[in-house]
């Protein structure tokens, strides 16, 4: 067992070891919050008295090609990437600086680790040495804070890393503020902070945080793949196909840590987004993993023979009105009344069933839940159809006609037609609009009245920034509350999870009481792949960890 005295210990981290011990925080909750602060998982698990766990070993085969079905999208720079699949295809060649595993811990990739003072305001990012870009130049701390200050760029647009780094940004300027940065030498960055913010290395870890080089450009990415990862792209047809081919030729800095990255060829096949599509690709022998597994079609994998890996997740669907989207000449969802008339018509548990096939737990529209470290346990709005339509009636609206935009595929589509149906149960006007998937991808931020999945993510404050803060990239409900806002400043400030669950507890009231979004469930994730593929678990927050994958002997 690694000595945890090895590594030197945030005070902090001393204190939640203590409090697992004592029975007032659980493992996965002392995971996130030590390893966020600068421990290694290794040295975590020791602060419990316990080994970290070993990871399966796979007698795996060099070589070999892997097939995933999965959509393909043209990528585009990360910054701006608001779908997951687009960052499978990219992170073969550019990486993260740091992961966030199932476990609940985050691990050093580019970083060989960090370390934050105790107040939270100073964060030291220590680079791994001996990382190159494949074109053969040293990565440095400069690339770091390179990428760094583009994240804090609001001029960019969707860039939504500057929702994550808003406590670098200089509201005067939309620019990283001019002292947030420090290049202390080749291998050390550090950076200073106004005021604590706990969430930095988890939003580190997130896609959109990929590493590009030095005069990177997004419209020549593909052309000249400059990265420091293991792969190279060189095909990719949208709709259709993306390969990836292992860089034989570049020292991948991974190989002497032991990660991996063994298959000569990754390709990606778009068999669009009906599930009957996948399984019929995986009977035929067109495919040897599913990006993922939905609904019903769980156990038709498992009758195919192949492995199931799961894992139970924040991951969920927001059927969200916007605030400030205009139907014919007025602002239907503006008025506070509508949307609780919404969301006192619906049926979370409804949802759950018709919609996901029971295959999760009944959420309360708060976009925050028992998996996250700082959840409030407050009380949902009652479900009443009867006095939604009294509400709906007040407003005035009860003769409009409601269009609810869901893409064409099995579970987000059913959980929308079970919305719909439950509000014309309950006398609602309602019309629903199914749109192909092309279409729904480059408008998900912009309908009405729509359906979007969301990720997992490590701690409530990060999706409630991502998704609900004023002017966030990713607001697609179009929420604007300044008390809302400096709520969540106020939580992101605070370390110490149970003392933040009060702050978050006025965050999860507004969030109800203003009736910003129908979150009705949470989802148990799944993943098929073939027997002899190797490293394929279901991430908890869909991350690409593409240097797991093999093929056993």
């Amino acid at each position: 067992m690694i000595d945890p005295t090895s590594q030197p210990v945030h005070p902090a981290a001393l204190m939640y070891a203590k409090e697992v011990r004592s029975g007032q925080l659980d493992r996965r909750e002392f995971l996130t919050r030590s390893t966020a602060l600068g421990l290694t998982g290794t040295a975590a698990y020791g602060l419990l008295g316990l080994p970290a766990p070993a990871a399966a070993q796979a007698q795996v085969r060099p070589g070999g090609t892997l097939r995933i079905q999965m959509g393909v999208r043209a990528p585009r720079d990360p910054r701006t990437f608001d779908w997951t699949e687009l960052a499978y295809f990219t992170s073969g060649w550019l990486e993260y600086l740091v992961e966030y595993n199932n476990d609940g811990t985050f691990g050093p990739m580019l970083l060989d680790g960090w370390t934050v003072n105790a107040e939270g305001t100073q964060y030291r990012l220590n680079v791994r040495p001996g990382v190159t870009w494949n074109d053969g130049t040293a990565f440095t701390a400069s690339d770091v804070a390179r990428n760094i200050t583009g994240w804090c760029d609001t001029s960019v647009a969707g860039n939504s890393m500057a929702a994550r780094f808003g406590v670098l940004i200089d509201d005067a300027t939309g620019q990283i503020r001019p002292d947030a940065i420090e290049i202390v030498d080749d291998l050390t960055v550090a950076l200073h902070l106004p005021s604590p913010d706990i969430s930095l290395v988890a939003n580190m870890s997130d896609y959109p945080a990929a590493i590009t080089p030095a005069g990177f450009s997004p419209d020549t990415m593909l052309e000249n793949p400059v990265g420091t990862g293991p792969y190279l792209p060189t095909f990719l047809e949208v709709g259709t196909r993306a390969d990836l081919v292992r860089n034989r030729d570049h020292v991948w800095w991974g190989e002497a840590a032991g990660k991996g990255a063994t298959l000569d060829q990754i390709s990606f096949i778009d068999c669009g987004t009906d599930p009957a599509a996948w399984v019929a690709a995986a009977v035929a022998d067109e495919v040897d993993m599913l990006f993922e597994t939905v609904g019903d079609f769980v156990e038709v994998m498992d009758a195919l023979g192949w492995q199931r890996s799961q894992v139970a997740s924040g991951a969920t669907i927001c059927i969200r009105t916007n605030a400030q989207a205009e139907v014919d000449g007025v602002t239907p969802y503006a008025d506070v009344r509508v949307r609780r008339a919404i969301a006192m018509a619906v049926d979370p548990a409804v949802c759950l069933e018709l919609g996901y096939a029971d295959r999760g737990i009944a959420a309360r529209n708060m976009h925050v839940g028992p998996m996250h470290p700082e959840w409030a346990d407050i009380p949902a709005l009652p479900h009443d159809p009867a006095a939604a339509f009294d509400l709906l009636t007040e407003a005035g609206m009860a003769d409009f006609e409601m269009e609810i935009t869901s893409i064409d595929d099995d579970w987000r589509r059913n959980t929308a037609d079970a919305v719909a149906a439950q509000l014309r149960d309950a006398g609602f006007r309602v019309n629903r609009r199914i749109v192909p998937g092309s279409t729904y991808w480059a408008n998900w931020n912009s309908y009405p009245f729509s359906a979007t999945n969301w990720n997992h993510r490590p701690l409530g404050i990060q999706t409630l920034a991502l998704a609900y803060r004023t002017g966030a990239a990713w607001n697609e409900s179009g929420y604007a509350n300044p008390a809302f806002d400096a709520a969540l400043t106020e939580a992101g400030a605070i370390a110490d999870a149970d003392a933040r669950r009060a702050v978050m507890a006025r965050l999860q009231t507004m969030m109800r009481d203003d009736a910003v979004t129908l979150q009705p469930y949470w989802r148990m994730l799944y993943r098929h792949a073939k027997p002899d593929v190797t490293g394929a678990d279901m991430h908890i927050a869909y991350l690409p960890q593409l240097y797991k994958l093999g093929r056993s002997i």
